[in-house]
């Protein structure tokens, strides 16, 4: 292992991107405060908000755990060898590269599994049980892990032997393996609903009544091809809500999870059905696709420049150069890079939620129920109700849902 340049300034930046977060934790956390919210005063009570403010405490400091455990064990994992070393055992096999590739990288990911195993444990039965969310028994726990391992390796190990053999091979590995990649992000979408998503949870359709009613004739008056209204079992691992759009073209279909037809009215639920056409009419998911897309031929162009890079496989102590070391290595060097891109990313997310809050009081007439849903789904959820302002400028997808509130115009 060499002390050059790229050792130096990825363990700088991975240390100063961690003291960052670190830092706006503190800050959230100190951000806490006795007083409810005016925007929530009456929609929760005392004891339910002192509630929310020791989940989020607990949550954070689980997190904080987890993000020391891990940079600790990178760094002593780097520091005594563990790349090369890892490189001269999988080479030691006979394979040729590809195969010993995906030796390689699945070593790394396994370790990373192994590693997250206990935090997970942890989060669902002992944060999670404690708060009253948790609804997952052992069983259905050790089978999610199971499915989502062999998942990740029927899906997973196909692309990136493609991958490997593509920047093995091919002139402008870096083009092909974008278009790839992207493809295969487009196709994954596509028949997750149907082949993917049921392995996990069961998708029954909603009942005939009123709602199912009031939906379909939002989605209509929205001049929304929506195909297929469907019920997630939801409750069988938490108490938490939530609902979601999915699907292509006029094949798009609402799923909505029990928990969260339990708990809110008729319309409640549709301006939260109009939130999420919102985001179709308003064009966020084309946004979104299209940076997305962009990000990834920008990552591909970058990886295809770091390709065996000798310098960055001293830094990290491996003999000899490779593909899928590059890939590794690359990953780690993005890491930071991407941390920060994220906060684009996420000042437009929080963006878009404005403009589909909008809509849909718009479209509905009723941006009071629109309100109460938001409220009902923070406090149920226990969410921070007052997150300091650089934590959500680093981390939140969503805006805080007293500015969602205010926007609307609701006190």
């Amino acid at each position: 292992m060499q002390y050059n340049i790229w050792f130096i300034g990825i363990v700088l930046a991975l240390f100063l991107l961690w003291k960052l977060d670190f830092f706006a934790t503190l800050l959230n956390l100190k951000a806490l405060t006795p007083e409810i919210p005016a925007t929530f005063r009456g929609y929760i009570d005392d004891e339910a908000y002192a509630q929310s403010q020791e989940y989020t405490r607990e949550k954070s400091v689980l997190g904080i755990t987890e993000g020391v455990v891990s940079l600790v064990v990178l760094f002593i994992f780097w520091w005594f060898g563990g790349f090369g070393w890892l490189d001269e055992k999988v080479r030691s096999l006979g394979y040729g590269p590809v195969v010993t590739g995906m030796g390689f990288i699945a070593a790394l990911m396994i370790a990373q599994q192994v590693l997250s195993t206990p935090f997970d444990l942890y989060s669902t039965f002992v944060l999670e049980e404690k708060f009253g969310f948790n609804r997952t028994t052992f069983a259905i726990w050790v089978m999610d892990r199971i499915k989502g391992a062999t998942l990740g390796a029927l899906i997973g190990l196909p692309l990136l032997a493609a991958l490997l053999w593509i920047f093995q091979t091919v002139p402008m590995a870096w083009l092909w393996g974008w278009g790839l990649v992207t493809g295969f992000s487009l196709l994954l979408a596509y028949v997750a609903p149907t082949w993917i998503m049921p392995l996990f949870n069961k998708f029954e359709p909603l009942e005939e009544g009123a709602l199912k009613t009031e939906i379909h004739a939002m989605a209509e008056k929205c001049e929304f091809p929506l195909k297929e209204v469907s019920v997630m079992d939801g409750s069988k691992r938490s108490a938490k809500s939530n609902a979601f759009f999915t699907g292509f073209g006029n094949n798009k279909r609402i799923a909505l999870f029990d928990t969260l037809i339990e708990n809110h009215t008729v319309p409640e639920l549709v301006g939260v059905l109009a939130h999420e056409i919102g985001h179709f009419k308003k064009r966020h998911i084309v946004k979104s696709l299209v940076i997305g897309i962009l990000t990834t031929g920008v990552t591909f162009f970058l990886l295809g420049l770091m390709m065996q890079n000798r310098a960055l496989h001293d830094a990290f102590g491996v003999k000899e150069t490779s593909v899928y070391v590059s890939l590794v290595l690359f990953g780690i060097l993005m890491s930071p890079v991407n941390d920060l891109l994220s906060i684009g990313s996420h000042w437009l997310s929080r963006k878009h939620e404005f403009e589909a809050d909008a809509y849909a009081a718009d479209v509905t007439g009723n941006p009071t129920a629109m309100a109460d849903a938001l409220r009902k789904l923070s406090k149920d959820n226990l969410s921070n109700l007052t997150p300091h302002p650089f934590y959500v400028f680093l981390n939140y997808t969503h805006p805080p849902v007293t500015e969602r509130v205010k926007a609307l115009g609701v006190e």
